[in-house]
């Protein structure tokens, strides 16, 4: 990146394009903005050529990333077809929607991911320190952290309960997410071991595995899953958040805490954070119960849940950044992407700055761009169809995968989606399909 070359008309253009490709990738299921992020890498050499500098690519990689954090949670409430990282949200917005408070669910949303924007870089300097101190300490026992994570993903299965099939049945679904995760990991392990194998038309590069995978195991098996379900949304009525002050504060600094602390962790997403800030929830409601007062509003602790969640998201997005700079690993799809243009040798403090920028410009962009389609989307879903934007959706997951990894990636794709139908009709969690990294990240560090 040069610094001194940068316009800043261009970088606002870019930050503007990088916002609305998350806007997209947010509001349609089945779509990541790690799908952007490779897609722009693939294309790369042609927007080079076109006279795009790759600083601009950057810029809208990191915009596309932070503003899909914001959004993703309005098709978790609305569509009831969440994405992997939003997937624990979708009890606490539905009870918000049908008591015809979506707007005010997705408001609180909008508010946990600025929130943890504003505290995730009060923390750079303090995290980046103690980062750079005690990673090279514990880099030995990743492998066994990553598992340890793993087998608490396993182990909090609890599915769903059916009268009258015993105790025992709450194990059933301990073993479906085992078997999720260790399918979706040897998976994993195939296709990065014959990533060579995959080709692309518009590069002579290596194109990413990640791709076909993670379209395939989080995107279009969603789309086929919502094919084949409906929703009925309740009149929806515009109101202010009446979640008290401190619980706000206390619900967007858990979330940054959850979200700081796997960003820097191999092979762990932000769904797996929001694991930990669910269990988290739990024991304080458990400390909590019988405590509160008469007059605490029911909702309060679904609202409480909502704001931790986005929070969760959006810090592991921006954390996912600073491990980068500090430690020169890429934990994310994005940064990923990122790294393909900027290496870790060549970051400075003004570099860092910019890029802080970018999640600012993004940030504050995406608040309000997330209240005014949260306030208004109701008022278009009866006008959609939804089916034919999942059809539409799912053949353009198959061309760009067919486009940029060639027949080994359609390969991978279809074996994935196999795969990321399993967690919806064992009724167990989509991250338990996160074992497609984890699982080679865990072996290659034991």
């Amino acid at each position: 990146m040069i610094i001194e070359n940068i316009s800043i008309l261009l970088l606002l253009l870019s930050v503007l394009a990088g916002c609305l490709m998350g806007i997209v990738s947010g509001l349609i299921p089945g779509l990541h903005s790690n799908n952007f992020a490779l897609l722009l890498v693939s294309v790369s050499p042609l927007l080079i050529e076109s006279g795009i500098p790759a600083t601009y690519i950057i810029f809208m990689i990191l915009a596309n990333c932070i503003t899909h954090t914001f959004h993703d949670i309005i098709p978790a409430i609305y569509l009831g077809v969440p994405n992997s990282d939003m997937a624990l949200a979708v009890l606490p917005g539905h009870q918000l929607l049908l008591d015809g408070r979506g707007p005010e669910a997705i408001r609180l949303s909008a508010l946990g991911s600025a929130g943890s924007v504003i505290i995730s870089i009060i923390l750079l300097l303090p995290f980046g320190l103690l980062l750079y101190t005690i990673y090279p300490l514990i880099q030995e026992y990743i492998g066994w952290m990553l598992l340890f994570i793993a087998l608490l993903m396993i182990l909090t299965e609890k599915g769903e309960y059916v009268p009258g099939q015993g105790s025992l049945t709450r194990y059933r679904y301990k073993f479906y997410a085992l078997m999720v995760f260790m399918m979706s990991g040897l998976l994993g392990i195939f296709a990065f071991g014959k990533e060579n194998m995959a080709n692309s038309l518009f590069s002579s590069d290596s194109p990413s595995i990640l791709l076909p995978l993670l379209s395939g195991l989080f995107g279009a098996s969603q789309l086929i899953v919502s094919l084949t379900t409906s929703s009925v949304i309740p009149q929806q009525r515009t109101s202010l958040i009446t979640l008290p002050a401190k619980r706000v504060i206390k619900a967007i600094a858990s979330g940054s805490i959850a979200g700081s602390f796997v960003a820097w962790l191999p092979g762990v997403s932000s769904s797996v954070a929001t694991l930990l800030a669910e269990q988290v929830s739990r024991i304080r409601g458990k400390q909590n119960s019988g405590k509160s007062a008469i007059s605490e509003d029911p909702l309060d602790e679904a609202r409480e849940f909502i704001v931790s969640v986005s929070g969760v998201n959006t810090a592991n997005a921006i954390f996912g950044l600073f491990v980068f700079f500090f430690i020169g690993r890429a934990r994310n799809g994005a940064i990923v992407a990122i790294s393909s243009f900027l290496e870790p040798s060549a970051i400075d403090i003004p570099i860092i700055l910019i890029l802080l920028g970018v999640v600012i410009l993004a940030s504050i962009f995406s608040y309000y761009s997330t209240i005014k389609i949260g306030n208004t989307i109701h008022l278009f879903m009866e006008k959609i169809d939804y089916r034919k934007l999942s059809i539409t959706v799912l053949a353009g997951l198959v061309l760009m995968v067919t486009l940029f990894t060639g027949v080994f990636g359609i390969i991978i794709f279809l074996m994935a989606t196999s795969i990321g139908l399993l967690p919806s009709f064992m009724h167990v969690r989509k991250s338990n399909a996160m074992g497609v990294i984890l699982l080679p990240v865990i072996l290659y560090f034991l």
